[in-house]
């Protein structure tokens, strides 16, 4: 069986924070990971094999698929048409 490190160290091997680490154990990015409970609270035990390949996530919001960007484009669209300066003139005289 493989060694388990905390969240701790862990974050320490990842060069991330611990509140990061805990946060991708309760994501599920660390398919062994496991919550053990103590009288002084609970903790993550993590694999040393789960950290071996792991990638770091990339920070910001995911890329959108392409259908959705086609269709916020033509949302775009109809909205530049509703706010058509020259219809607003039109409508003021």
């Amino acid at each position: 069986m493989s060694k388990e490190l905390t969240a701790a160290q862990a974050a320490d091997r990842l060069k991330v924070g611990r509140s990061t680490v805990n946060l991708w154990c309760r994501q599920g990015r660390f398919p062994g990971a496991h919550l053990e409970e103590s009288p002084v609270g609970s903790y993550w035990l993590i694999p040393e094999s789960d950290l071996k390949g792991f990638e770091k996530p990339r920070p910001g919001r995911p890329p959108k698929p392409k259908a959705q960007e086609e269709a916020e484009e033509v949302n775009t669209k109809k909205r530049i048409r509703k706010k058509d300066p020259t219809r607003l003139l039109k409508t003021l005289s």
